[in-house]
């Protein structure tokens, strides 16, 4: 049953990729039917392993590379929050995807890479040890490189292969660190707490600490975190909307999720706590939560800006991470959840203005209230989840991560953390709510209303719904995150 979600669009992308690419005639008229149906099996598998799999860890073996190295599967609390929230985003992506490529003469190998990546996604959330989550990891490259190039033009093939470039890079550190980790250490299975026992790494700390540090940066590429963050600024202005909600925001949590297997289920919290690994890493999470926010305030293309935007925010995440503490963990998974509902709102809402009036540039959005009222009031709750207004979600997740980092041990960070969020706040709050005064209170340079698509609507209306909604019935998904937490800290 766990190989349902991930087998299954992974093969049917892959053939309606093949189609696609054959330029089949009657591609088009199954794309929809099929993607439909696609959706609609991993939602019922994903609401099968949330009810009734919850805290009953199934394990399932594909194969065995070694003896010791089995492509292994296993669906913990941590992977049901992560496979969750994937399948929820993606049908609502999958819906708005429909309006925005429709006319798209590529649209059918899009929605294959679509199905494909959706695979993947749900394999790296299902792994159960290093290997396993690697492949699909690196699958996931291969399965998002076509959102990167899907327009073929000059600009959308040079960041398809600065994407390559930077994937390589981190799939080059992961390797590194895996190897180190598989050789000096007892198991490469995920373990809550982690494998690192004192007996077992005795002489090699060192070591493993620098492999630790190399993986953690290695799969930071994907999460957009300094040095490995360039990819995000060239990927998003030349792909589709819906591709750019899905890197920003779900494709950067496979980064997380990946970071968060690493610390708590490898290495775990007692190896890593004070180590030289989490003042390197909390102090690079820091610089990029600062200067992720600032190009953002500085940045004039809309995607561009909004992914500068998510270099910063998922950095906030990776923080919280580090602090190796329960607050600070349970607000660094908050915002996971919070970061990519919001954030795949506000590419939603970019894509839709620029679908129906071609509009790029920030300053092309002076008056576009008026003439796209449902898209733009979506774009500003999303807004001012972001920023952390109260009673928005995002109030919930940057409390949290405050709090953490006032009980945190590490006299730097009780002082620098509050401050470099509270700073990237303000900064946010002038990138994005700024654009939304101009869009209600300045004149339209046309006066007629634009035709909003129902389609590319309701999933803008139900995320801006939960940025609210989740803020305020917090307390449920704090409790789930809080029993993860007993686990593994």
């Amino acid at each position: 049953m766990l190989a349902i979600p991930i087998f299954l669009p992974l093969i049917s992308g892959f053939v309606l990729f093949l189609l696609a690419t054959a330029g089949h005639k009657w591609q088009e008229g199954i794309t929809k039917k099929l993607s439909v149906a696609v959706m609609g099996i991993v939602l019922l598998t994903a609401v099968f392993h949330g009810i009734n799999l919850y805290g009953k860890s199934p394990a399932v073996t594909i194969w065995k590379l070694k003896e010791d190295i089995p492509l292994l599967l296993h669906l913990d609390d941590l992977g049901t929050v992560f496979s969750t929230l994937v399948v929820f985003v993606w049908i609502l992506i999958t819906l708005y995807t429909f309006s925005y490529m429709k006319g798209d003469k590529k649209g059918a190998r899009f929605l294959g890479c679509h199905l494909m990546t959706l695979g993947m996604l749900m394999g790296i959330t299902s792994a159960g040890n290093l290997v396993t989550m690697y492949l699909f990891y690196e699958g996931m490259t291969l399965a998002t490189i076509g959102y990167v190039i899907h327009a073929q033009t000059k600009e959308a093939i040079a960041a398809g292969y600065k994407y390559v470039f930077y994937s390589i890079a981190g799939a080059f550190l992961g390797l590194i660190g895996f190897f180190y980790i598989y050789q000096l250490t007892p198991s490469i299975a995920f373990t809550p707490g982690g494998n690192f026992t004192h007996a077992a790494i005795a002489g090699h700390e060192m070591t493993l600490q620098l492999a630790v540090l190399g993986m953690i940066i290695g799969f930071g590429s994907k999460a957009g975190m300094f040095p490995l963050h360039g990819w995000l600024s060239t990927a998003h202005p030349v792909a589709p909307a819906p591709a750019s909600a899905i890197l920003s925001g779900v494709n950067t949590k496979m980064g997380v999720i990946a970071i968060l297997r690493v610390v708590y289920y490898i290495a775990g919290a007692d190896f890593l706590w004070k180590s030289f690994v989490q003042y390197i890493v909390i102090g690079l999470t820091l610089l990029t939560v600062f200067m992720g926010s600032m190009l953002a305030f500085k940045e004039k293309i809309m995607k561009r800006r909004l992914a500068y935007s998510t270099v910063s925010q998922v950095s906030y995440i990776l923080f919280g991470i580090m602090l190796l503490q329960p607050a600070g963990f349970v607000g660094a998974m908050l915002h996971v959840i919070y970061h990519s509902v919001i954030k795949n709102n506000l590419f939603l809402c970019a894509g839709a203005v620029i679908h129906e009036t071609g509009t790029t540039r920030v300053e092309g959005y002076r008056g576009i209230g008026k003439r796209m009222p449902v898209t733009m009031v979506c774009f500003t709750l999303a807004s001012l989840a972001l920023v952390g207004i109260p009673p928005f979600s995002g109030f919930v997740s940057k409390w949290k991560l405050c709090i953490g980092a006032l009980y945190s041990e590490i006299r730097w960070t009780k002082i620098a953390g509050p401050v470099v969020l509270l700073v990237s706040a303000l900064l946010t709050a002038g990138y994005l709510l700024t654009v939304s005064v101009h869009a209600f209170y300045d004149k339209p340079e046309k006066d007629e209303r634009v035709k909003e698509d129902w389609k590319m609507v309701i999933p803008m209306v139900i995320l801006a719904a939960l940025a609210l909604l989740l803020g305020i019935f917090n307390e449920p998904l704090i409790h789930i995150l809080e029993d993860i937490v007993k686990e593994i800290i």
